[in-house]
């Protein structure tokens, strides 16, 4: 029996007056992905994001969560239960503390003692926030108020967990400290929908990418199918040297399946274009060892998630 994908979409479009924000979006996630949302300012992607949390109502098509459907006009109260939303603007509460925020949230959904306490103790755990639980809010620092956000988000322990920028504006230990939250909620069986400009951090994180343009999702796929396909015309190859440079370069030249050789500056070692399969790079190290070349390190270098998306954008629009 095949699963029941935690998110489907069904010609989902969202137009403000004579402008189509998502248009005729086909989505699906599965369970326990953490799937990444990219694409440039103005591609949609906060909107399809709001209307998935049921903070925007679509124009048309349908919104299914772990099976079941949104109704447009509805409440839909039970399948708001089952999400958790961080946009990257939504507002603290500087004069409550830590523990007095979270409380407010876990009784809005209806969070009883002894489960509620239990539940704050684990969101705090969790977000790393142990020694700030009395502290007011005002006092946090940046990263930690966006720690607390994300466990505002997740204080009912939501099937799908929706996210809008949530490094924005974050230094490098405060982002690695959001994705490692992301990386344990995963682990927990939690669904998450992430959109950052920051594609690095995507790459540490996802199992599957959508590229989103004009309203439209031109690219939606596992991150290493993703890979496997920027690498199937081209790869590159970092290859090193205990002996002469020239002698390696002279070889590889003469292989019709290296299309450049690129000395790298200060290390005796080079960068190769090669055009040839996984068997051929294989075959290649061989002839090299066979040749008397003394490598040191031979190995294929992967397309970077940026790279990825430049070139799928750049096909896209061109």
């Amino acid at each position: 029996m095949t699963a029941v994908p935690t998110v489907r979409t069904h010609r989902l479009t969202k137009q403000f007056d004579n402008h189509i924000a998502v248009n005729h979006i086909n989505l699906q996630i599965d369970r326990g992905e953490v799937y990444g949302l990219i694409g440039p300012n103005g591609a949609g992607k906060t909107t399809l994001i709001r209307m998935l949390a049921a903070a925007e109502e679509p124009t048309a098509g349908e919104i299914y969560i772990n099976g079941a459907r949104f109704l447009r006009g509805h409440n839909n109260p039970e399948l708001k239960r089952q999400l958790g939303y961080l946009p990257d603007d939504f507002p603290l509460y500087d004069d409550l503390t830590v523990w007095d925020y979270l409380d407010y949230f876990a009784r809005l959904y209806f969070l009883r003692d002894p489960q509620r306490s239990q539940r704050l103790h684990e969101v705090i755990e969790l977000v790393e926030l142990q020694q700030k639980r009395n502290e007011v809010i005002a006092t946090l620092s940046r990263g930690m108020k966006q720690r607390l956000s994300l466990a505002r988000s997740i204080i009912h322990n939501p099937t799908l967990l929706l996210l809008d920028e949530p490094v924005s504006g974050l230094d490098p230990l405060a982002r690695v400290q959001v994705r490692n939250i992301i990386k344990s909620l995963q682990q927990q069986g939690m669904t998450i929908l992430i959109s950052s400009h920051i594609l690095s951090d995507l790459a540490e994180i996802c199992t599957s990418i959508g590229i989103m343009e004009l309203g439209r999702l031109v690219e939606s796929s596992r991150l290493q199918e993703l890979y496997d396909r920027s690498n199937q015309d081209q790869q590159q190859l970092l290859i090193s040297t205990l002996g002469s440079l020239e002698d390696l370069q002279a070889f590889l030249k003469r292989s019709q399946l290296v299309q450049e050789v690129e000395l790298i500056a200060g290390v005796p070692s080079v960068r190769v274009q090669f055009v040839g399969s996984i068997e051929e790079c294989a075959a290649l190290l061989k002839s090299l060892i066979d040749a008397g070349i003394p490598i040191s390190n031979f190995h294929r270098t992967q397309e970077t998630l940026e790279n990825i998306f430049l070139k799928l954008g750049y096909k896209q629009t061109s």
